[in-house]
């Protein structure tokens, strides 16, 4: 436990933003769930319009880099195209 004030600040405001952090992609998670468990083409797709948002907001935030951000929403959008060809 720190023993200056500022530092321990700095520790509550970490706690917070892990917290917050934590529920972020935990609801990134879960929609990627979600388009992966669709049946349908309809369905899919508008659940990958709701977590392409949250991962443009994830990689905004530096929540996840990036690419890594742009792989995910390229692997989802193949998943959705092939619920489209069936």
């Amino acid at each position: 436990m720190p023993n200056i004030k500022r530092a321990q600040k700095r520790m509550e405001l970490g706690r917070k933003w892990q917290a917050k952090n934590r529920v972020a992609r935990s609801r990134i998670r879960t929609g990627m769930k979600r388009v992966r468990a669709a049946d349908d083409f309809e369905t899919a797709e508008a659940r990958l319009r709701e977590v392409s948002s949250l991962l443009d907001r994830a990689a905004r935030k530096n929540l996840f880099h990036p690419n890594k951000v742009a792989r995910l929403k390229a692997q989802l959008h193949k998943r959705v195209n092939d619920l489209k060809q069936d």
